[in-house]
């Protein structure tokens, strides 16, 4: 097997793409990526070699997204004030509304599509990942992945 450095380094975009996609936060992603590698590190002599190593990864790293989703659902407590320090200047917020006003129109169409169908976009759009990374992290070919990716945006366009 490879060095882990170069593991590391070969594969680290491809799991950080993976859980922006599915978390749309870069903090949590890049933190839950490095945790991905110390458990593949770990856990490596458990690795059977029956799928990609891109695969296992993020296997992991969904495993590891949905364990920190589930401890934030536990105890996510916000104040209002911890909200408020997050907010634009005044000023900036028009201009993030116009910006982001049709981001949110297409993510909220995004969420009529079935399961498999939405994770290919939202890996498609905001991971930029390949059709082919795509068929692998979903354990389908590439041709798979872009007819899904293709039947979605057709059925956007046709609800539109």
């Amino acid at each position: 097997m490879q060095s882990m450095e170069k593991l590391y380094n070969d594969y680290f975009q491809t799991v950080f793409k993976y859980l922006f996609c599915m978390s749309h936060d870069t903090d949590l992603s890049e933190e839950l990526a490095q945790e991905t590698f110390y458990q593949a590190i770990k856990s490596y002599d458990n690795f059977r070699g029956d799928c990609k190593i891109s695969t296992w990864l993020c296997q992991i790293a969904k495993h590891l997204l949905f364990k920190e989703h589930e401890k934030r659902k536990r105890y996510d407590s916000n104040p209002i004030d911890e909200i408020s320090d997050g907010l634009p200047a005044k000023e900036n917020v028009e201009s993030l509304i116009l910006v982001n006003e049709s981001k949110v129109e297409l993510y909220q169409k995004l969420q009529s599509l079935d399961e498999k169908t939405r994770e290919v976009m939202y890996l498609r759009l905001t991971g930029e990942l390949s059709f082919r990374e795509i068929g692998e992290i979903l354990k389908k070919n590439e041709t798979w992945a872009r007819v899904t990716f293709y039947r979605g945006k057709q059925k956007l366009v046709k609800e539109g």
